[in-house]
């Protein structure tokens, strides 16, 4: 296997981590369990950018552009009016 499919084989398992324990949390009602899940979360995406800042640099992950202050604008008001709509259906 060669040097950048194992970098991206990591970079993929460590995404998928984060998602796991991401759900894990929402779930968690002790709250030192939920700390240490936080915490191995937090680790996990330290790793990940740390992974994916050298598989940049070595060219082996290419990224999108940078969004524009608008695309950025209309993403973050678009997901908290679809929040709120979903805390309102719960009321």
């Amino acid at each position: 296997m060669q040097e950048k499919e194992m970098v991206l084989d990591a970079l993929s398992s460590a995404k998928a981590s984060i998602g796991s324990y991401s759900k894990v949390i929402t779930e968690c009602a002790d709250q030192n369990l939920r700390r240490s899940f936080q915490q191995m979360r937090d680790g996990d995406e330290k790793f990940q950018y740390d992974l994916y800042r050298i598989a940049e640099q070595k060219g082996y992950y290419i990224t999108s552009p940078d969004a524009t202050a608008q695309e950025t604008s209309t993403i973050k008001n678009s997901l908290t009016d679809s929040s709120m709509q979903t805390i309102g259906t719960m009321a």
